[in-house]
């Protein structure tokens, strides 16, 4: 049998915000409810099946800290049982009403959605035993999957204030994977796919931007210093050029990080030889022993998926996922048309849906092999097509995402032209050889930071920054004091949470908006309550009743990572 034209890497980013006992409806738990009955039980059901089968198929999975802390809480299955029961309740009563009117076409699809819930939340409890954490731990220890970490909260690393910061987050990231997988990571999902190289910076906003700047690590030093070997990043970022498009000129800010990075980086114009289906080391900002590589994002194949207009999860028999019925919030209708008003859109038709599925995979796996196939015939090496996705668009925002997922790994499975791996294979198997410099930038709109710093967003990072600040100052009062140690503890978690790039993303998509305040406000309010208890501690006298009860408030609702360490958030700086 002749040696594959390259490889396909398939990276699922798993990640939700820190939303257990924040709310539930419209915005809280249901957020990780909902991903997990349409996201990550049929996900791990498929790769159960994988198992149980002889096909080679394996696959990268990310699943964040955060995340991982949530699935991993006692609390969680209770709550995820409970809200199965309501959707299948509201199948149910669906069923009831579409009988009585003699709806014969809703009611079967009322039908469709209790068996789909039924079958999930059996699957929860029996096949994986309420446990999906050891369900993913499992997969990884038999050699189906490869599991990566990520930042504890999913901070967005290029915008912390202090190099401290970024590594407590990696830090937190690198412990909770070895906790609760069982050996040490090798590579991270940097939040965001945000990078920022080695130089001078300071912060955009706060008191500390009239400061002089600082020189900064680059991710990849950080990273190394972690034992991570290698993160993903888009074509854009690897291929060099001004990222931001529009958007510098939208928000001052931007510019004056823009101008920082450039006074102290050569701006490169864009680098059509830079090979986006090849590996590559990052150029480390100081010499380094354990150079950093990174995956590319192939655009081709990204666009294929990620596009609700012109890929495929835009198909018209595919079900619509933003109307809704109530009550209940069961789905009835199908796409239609991309562009099409909700008023207009057509009934499901779940018959319909695996034809176009097969299509869809068809399609997908030529265009994978097209793409190998060009590269080898214009290199005469082997290439990789990473392809690195957010989790959740398949099975939550693309109903039939897992099971299209399933059709065309089986299909790449049978190519023998093409190495269906993970990312650790393919970098044994196919290392870099060059190393090549980045610039700032990641995978949001516009190529750089505007999603998560701008106009709507400039008071969040204040906070974040002066909470920074104040939290490395406590630490030099840290003394062998128990419920001192409880105290500081306890505001580190919560700047962990304050730091989480999710909020600043959700203010800027103006998608539960309120919410993101709401959170935001919690664990700045939170963190400053317990860092004046901190500051003011006294260990002659026991902390009075009231603030007793708020700490331990707070440990029950924001506990997470209880392996916590103050040393994490006291890492000297080593700029060299």
């Amino acid at each position: 049998m002749s040696s594959p034209k390259g490889a396909f890497v398939l990276v699922l980013h798993a990640h939700l915000p820190y939303v257990l006992a924040h709310g539930r409806w419209p915005h809280g738990t249901d957020w990780l409810n909902e991903a997990t009955a349409e996201t990550y039980v049929p996900l791990l059901s498929m790769l159960d099946e994988f198992a149980h089968s002889d096909r080679q198929i394996r696959i990268t999975v990310g699943v964040t800290p955060v995340l991982t802390e949530q699935l991993a809480d006692p609390a969680f299955p209770a709550e995820f049982r409970a809200y199965m029961d309501h959707r299948i309740e509201a199948a149910d009563a669906d069923i009831e009403t579409f009988e009585r009117e003699r709806n014969v076409s809703f009611s079967r699809i009322a039908q469709h959605w209790k068996t789909f819930f039924s079958g999930v939340r059996q699957t929860f409890v029996e096949t994986f035993d309420q446990n999906l954490v050891a369900a993913f731990r499992r997969f990884q220890d038999s050699g189906h999957i490869e599991i990566i970490t990520s930042a504890a909260t999913h901070a967005y690393l290029p915008l912390l204030g202090r190099d401290t910061a970024v590594r407590t987050q990696i830090r937190t990231g690198v412990e909770s994977y070895c906790r609760h997988y069982g050996r040490t990571p090798t590579g991270i999902w940097l939040p965001e796919c945000a990078y920022r190289p080695r130089y001078p910076w300071k912060p955009p906003t706060g008191e500390a931007a009239d400061n002089e700047a600082v020189e900064r690590a680059g991710l990849e030093e950080i990273l190394a210093e972690h034992g991570l070997r290698y993160f993903f990043v888009d074509a854009a970022l690897l291929r060099g050029g001004q990222p931001m498009g529009t958007y510098l000129a939208r928000f001052g800010m931007l510019e004056e990080l823009w101008q920082q990075f450039e006074s102290h980086q050569q701006v490169r114009d864009e680098d059509f030889t830079k090979d986006p289906k090849r590996l590559y080391y990052v150029y480390p900002g100081k010499p380094s022993d354990t150079p950093v590589a990174i995956f590319t994002r192939d655009t081709a194949t990204g666009h294929q998926v990620w596009s609700g207009h012109m890929g495929y999860p835009g198909d018209p028999y595919y079900s619509e996922f933003h109307k809704k019925r109530f009550p209940g919030g069961l789905r009835y209708w199908r796409v239609t048309d991309a562009n099409a008003d909700l008023g207009d859109k057509h009934e499901y038709e779940p018959e319909r849906v695996d034809e176009r599925i097969r299509e869809n995979a068809d399609h997908f796996c030529g265009l994978v092999r097209g793409i190998l196939f060009e590269h080898y015939e214009a290199t005469g090496t082997p290439g990789v097509v990473c392809a690195p996705y957010d989790a959740e668009l398949f099975g939550h925002w693309w109903f039939e995402g897992v099971r299209w997922l399933k059709e065309a790994l089986l299909r790449l499975s049978d190519d023998p032209d093409v190495a269906v791996t993970t990312c650790h294979e393919a970098l044994e198997a196919y290392p870099p050889t060059h190393a090549v410099k980045l610039p700032e930038g990641s995978w949001g709109e516009g190529g750089y930071h505007y999603i998560w710093l701008n106009e709507n967003t400039e008071w969040v990072w204040k906070l974040v920054y002066e909470a920074e600040t104040r939290m490395q100052k406590l630490l030099r009062r840290h003394r062998p004091d128990e419920t001192f140690v409880r105290i500081l503890l306890q505001t580190g978690r919560e700047l962990l949470l304050l730091e989480s790039s999710d909020w600043p993303f959700v203010i800027s998509t103006a998608h539960a908006r309120d919410y993101a305040h709401v959170r935001i406000n919690h664990h700045y309010d939170a963190f400053s309550r317990l860092a004046g208890m901190a500051e003011s501690y006294d260990p002659a006298q026991p902390l009075d009743d009231g603030d007793a009860a708020f700490l331990s408030d707070c440990e029950t609702r924001d506990g997470l990572f209880p392996y916590l360490d103050l040393s994490w958030f006291a890492i000297e700086e080593s700029l060299g």
